[in-house]
């Protein structure tokens, strides 16, 4: 694999044209067979595709007939790799090869480390269709198909990333893979990464990887409200760490900091960041106002501090926290047996005012659930009085409603989440998260896609539904009083 080759011999030409023609030969047969199988019922296939495969690594490995020359460079060494292949099996899977090959048949490349280092497993796909693939290669791959404009590879690779976000490494590989989908534009890789990192965000501020992210992703995350985390403090020292670590200008500083939502951590743990964080008594004139609000949010009641405030924004909206304040975990044993309920409590509402008060809450869950278009019908008629309705037609649903009603309920609506736990190589992580409209009691989108009764469904572990069930109190402004 590594010699090189001089002037080609005529015998080498005379097989890549042999073999030119065995490939197209091999097509025509493939077609011939399947129109000579549609009309028999007799007819077999006889299928040796396996064999051709390895006849073609073979080819790559031994560079029989070869009738071209790839010689990759780097600019960190002077040595060269070099491949001797042939030019309709590269051509046929990229057209940059293609032209490369047209009028000359030794080309020398040049590329980073990273992409060299993987150049025989990317030129092994030419040839087979096939490559293993680990999470620190998935980058480098993905570079070298869109380059060469392999774009089945491309798919693949992205398809790749996609479904390996949740697989553990020891340095952490998503934050990367969003910062690359970013430069490529790859929206759908971006929007999966960013997902992922919202909804497992408590696993990423504890990695390594969280001093790699980039002020944007930073910026992006601080904005949403689906962040599964503890609690919002534990946001902050998160924030306060990167800050710390990056030292970054004082206007990005002052804008990370003005996205912690403040009104969402205790006053007991205001107070202590204001005498023990560096972070904020350096950025402290920034985010007084902030701060003040903050105290005034805990200090008065709800409905008095809507009249002079708007808290229809994001800084007085609860993220998903996992704190016990706000929601509950339930482990649902063979959930495809029978119907469940349980009941827990949460806090009213972030204020201090409302620390005291607890709403308890009644979940039901049924596994076989039929929705309205699937129920019988009965009918005067006495032909058809009830359409017949299989049980497998149901599908899961959750419904959480409120076991009590109070004068303390006014100016608020309780918004519902249930994050679904999944095991992915080893951890447990959240992959689907539900949102549940106030006044429906219940999502329709709940478990659609799960299959409950197969064990080794991903919606399972052990077979069993992990759920976490988040209530957040969201207050809204009344009649402004005139200040």
């Amino acid at each position: 694999m590594a010699r090189l080759t001089g002037a080609r011999p005529v015998a080498a030409r005379r097989w890549s044209c042999a073999a030119a023609a065995f490939l197209l030969l091999l097509l025509t047969v493939q077609a011939a067979q399947k129109a000579d199988l549609s009309g028999d019922t007799t007819a077999a296939t006889i299928n040796h595709s396996l064999t051709l495969l390895q006849r073609l690594q073979e080819l790559l490995q031994n560079g029989n007939g070869s009738d071209s020359v790839l010689r990759v460079r780097t600019a960190a060494s002077d040595e060269a790799k070099v491949f001797h292949t042939h030019q309709l099996l590269l051509s046929l899977q990229s057209e940059v090869f293609e032209s490369l090959l047209r009028n000359q048949s030794v080309v020398t490349l040049y590329e980073p480390p990273e992409t060299a280092a993987l150049f025989e497993k990317f030129i092994r796909y030419l040839y087979c269709g096939g490559v293993s693939i680990l999470l620190h290669q998935a980058i480098p791959l993905h570079q070298l198909a869109s380059k060469y404009r392999v774009w089945g590879l491309q798919r693949g690779v992205a398809d790749y990333m996609r479904t390996h976000l949740a697989s553990e490494s020891s340095q952490g590989h998503v934050v990367g893979w969003y910062h690359y989908a970013v430069r490529i534009g790859d929206a759908a890789l971006q929007e999966s990464c960013l997902q992922f990192l919202a909804w497992n965000l408590s696993a990423v501020l504890g990695s390594a990887e969280w001093g790699s992210v980039s002020v944007e992703l930073l910026l992006l995350l601080l904005e949403r409200s689906d962040l599964v985390l503890h609690s919002e403090l534990e946001l902050y020292t998160a924030v306060e760490a990167w800050l710390s670590r990056r030292q970054p200008e004082d206007p990005v500083a002052q804008r990370v900091l003005r996205a912690i939502r403040y009104p969402m951590i205790a006053p007991s743990q205001l107070f202590r960041l204001q005498a023990q964080s560096a972070v904020l008594a350096r950025h402290y004139a920034a985010v007084q106002d902030l701060l003040f609000q903050a105290f005034q949010f805990h200090a008065a009641s709800p409905l008095h501090f809507a009249k002079y405030f708007d808290v229809n924004c994001s800084m007085f909206l609860p993220r998903n926290y996992l704190a016990p304040s706000w929601g509950s975990q339930w482990v649902i044993n063979n959930p495809a047996r029978d119907d469940r309920s349980t009941s827990f409590q949460t806090q009213l509402g972030p204020s201090s005012h409302d620390a005291g008060k607890r709403v308890t809450w009644n979940v039901l869950f049924s596994p076989r659930w039929l929705p309205v278009s699937l129920r019988p019908v009965y009918s005067d008629s006495v032909s058809s009085a009830v359409q017949p309705v299989r049980i497998e037609d149901g599908r899961p649903r959750l419904v959480i409603t409120p076991a009590m009603s109070s004068p303390d309920f006014a100016g608020v609506t309780f918004q519902k989440t249930v994050l679904v736990g999944v095991r992915q190589q080893g951890r447990v992580l959240v992959k689907h998260a539900y949102s549940f409209h106030q006044s429906s009691d219940e999502a329709a989108d709940f478990l659609a896609h799960a299959d409950l009764q197969k064990r080794t469904s991903e919606y399972l572990i052990d077979n069993s539904l992990h759920l976490h069930i988040i209530v957040k109190p969201v207050y809204h402004s009344l009649i402004k009083a005139k200040k």
